[in-house]
C-alpha cells in the first residue's frame, strides 16, 4: 500500500458534560481536569482511545490534537508508539481536526482516520472493517450504528405550563436513520478541502462526515459497535467500565 494512514485524536475540550454534576437536568460548572485523563480500569480515557487505534498495524501513526498549556497529555500518552501528540487544538471539534491536518503536512492521497478520545471502546473487528471498505472501495467512510429504539421529535410544552416538560411533536421514521461514531475516515487532501471550504460553517460541524456531506459527497456507512458508544455523561463512566 502506497498510501500512508494516519490517525488524528482530537482532544482539546473540557468534556463539560462528562464532569459536570446535574441537578434537575442541569449542567454546573465543570472540574478542572478534562474527561479524556479521567481513569478507567486504572488508565487514563484517552491512552485506552489511542491503544485501540494501534491495535491496527496499519495505522501508521496516532496524533493527538491538545490544546496550548495542557498539562496532561505528556504523560497520559507516555511509551506508546507511533503516537506524538501536538498542542494545536482550536475551540471545537471541526476546528483542533482542521489545524491537526495541517500540521500534519500529508500527501494528499494519504489516508486519515479521526476517532473522538471518549470512544476507548472500539473493538479492533470494527476498526478493521472501517478501514478494509474504504481501502476496498476508495471512497471515505465512518462506523455507524442503525437506529433500533423509536425516535421522537420533541416540541415545548403550551406556554403558560411552568416548568413543563417537552412534549412528543412526532414519531420518526427509523429505517433509515444512523447513529454516527468515530473513526471516520477520509483521504487526506479531501478532508482538508471539505474543512476549509466550510468557512464560517466550520464551528458548527460536529464530525468530519459533515464537512463531506456539504461538499457534495455521500460517505460510506460501516456497520460500527454498541461498544464503541461515546462516554458523554458521568454515569457513562461505569457502564464503559464493564466493557473493559
Amino acid at each position: 500500500m502506497s498510501s500512508k494512514l494516519v490517525a488524528i485524536v482530537p482532544a482539546a475540550g473540557v468534556g463539560a458534560r462528562a464532569q459536570a454534576a446535574r441537578s434537575g437536568g442541569a449542567v454546573l460548572a465543570p472540574k478542572t481536569m478534562p474527561k479524556q485523563y479521567r481513569m478507567l480500569k486504572g488508565e487514563p480515557m484517552l491512552r485506552r482511545s489511542v491503544r485501540a487505534l494501534l491495535a491496527d498495524s496499519r495505522i501508521a501513526q496516532v496524533r493527538v490534537a491538545v490544546a496550548q498549556g495542557d498539562p496532561w497529555v505528556a504523560q497520559a500518552l507516555s511509551g506508546l508508539p507511533r503516537t506524538v501528540w501536538r498542542a494545536c487544538g482550536g475551540p471545537t471539534r471541526a476546528q483542533t481536526v482542521l489545524s491537526a491536518l495541517r500540521d500534519a503536512a500529508l500527501d494528499a492521497g494519504d489516508w486519515v482516520l479521526v476517532h473522538d478520545a471518549a470512544r476507548p471502546g472500539l473493538p479492533p473487528s470494527a476498526l478493521e472493517r472501517l478501514i478494509d471498505t474504504c481501502l476496498a472501495h476508495g471512497a471515505g467512510g465512518l462506523l455507524a450504528q442503525q437506529v433500533a429504539d423509536t425516535v421522537k421529535r420533541a416540541r415545548d410544552a403550551d406556554a403558560g405550563e411552568a416548568k413543563a416538560p417537552q412534549v412528543v411533536q412526532a414519531s420518526v421514521p427509523r429505517d433509515a436513520l444512523w447513529l454516527a461514531q468515530t473513526p471516520q475516515m477520509f483521504p487526506a487532501g479531501l478532508l482538508l478541502g471539505a474543512l476549509e471550504a466550510a468557512g464560517t460553517a466550520l464551528s458548527q460541524l460536529t464530525d468530519e462526515a459533515s464537512a463531506l456531506e456539504r461538499a457534495g459527497y455521500a460517505p460510506c456507512l460501516v456497520p460500527g459497535s454498541v461498544r464503541n458508544f461515546k462516554v458523554t455523561w458521568p454515569e457513562d463512566f461505569v457502564l464503559m467500565e464493564k466493557w473493559l
